[in-house]
């Protein structure tokens, strides 16, 4: 069994493609999921899955939301080590660290080439640092993420990949959920 992220795109935004976690949770499980867990409303699930190929995984979750809630969302998934790695490879400083909701993971479906990661760095002309590294752009908005011009729009156009953003609070969490999944107990002495 693999144990995977799930990161839905574009659900629960503006009141468009709604999906409550719990009815997502019962759906990965009745068709043969294990340890389905689900953290906020934004489409975060993680589950275990015979499937170890990423790719087919990504399609046929995304061909079940299709057939069940009557629309797309977009899937990207790591695994639970590749997400370790996400966290390890961060290039904050303590200080942005000590601000994680200024934070934001874009997680990338295939990785940038130089020439897209070039393209995002000089298209970019904000205060936000930027960093790319494998399958994923880190950002630092020390305005907060509600004020920046800096979208993903821009992000997908330039690296020209699909992803989706999490700030790092949201990434810890996921972390700590993959550590000690629903169905295993832990025992305290």
């Amino acid at each position: 069994m693999s144990m995977f992220i799930v990161l839905l795109r574009g659900i629960n935004v503006g009141g468009n493609k709604r999906i409550k976690m719990a009815d997502l949770k019962v759906l990965f499980e009745s068709i043969g999921f294990s340890s389905v867990q689900t953290l906020l409303q934004s489409g975060n699930v993680i589950l275990e899955s015979e499937i170890s190929d990423s790719t087919a995984l990504a399609h046929q979750l995304e061909a079940v939301i299709q057939k069940h809630f009557g629309f797309e969302s977009k899937i990207i998934l790591r695994t639970a080590d590749q997400w370790k790695d996400v966290i390890l490879r961060h290039p904050f400083s303590a200080e942005q660290l000590s601000e994680p909701s200024k934070i934001l993971v874009t997680f990338l479906r295939d990785s940038p080439t130089p020439e897209s990661i070039a393209a995002l760095m000089s298209a970019h002309t904000g205060i936000e640092q930027l960093y790319v590294s494998g399958h994923e752009c880190y950002g630092y908005f020390p305005e907060g993420l509600g004020r920046t011009k800096l979208d993903n729009g821009l992000i997908e156009r330039k690296l020209k990949t699909m992803g989706t953003g999490r700030n790092w609070n949201t990434v810890s969490k996921l972390l700590a959920l993959t550590e000690t999944p629903p169905n295993r107990c832990r025992l305290v002495f």
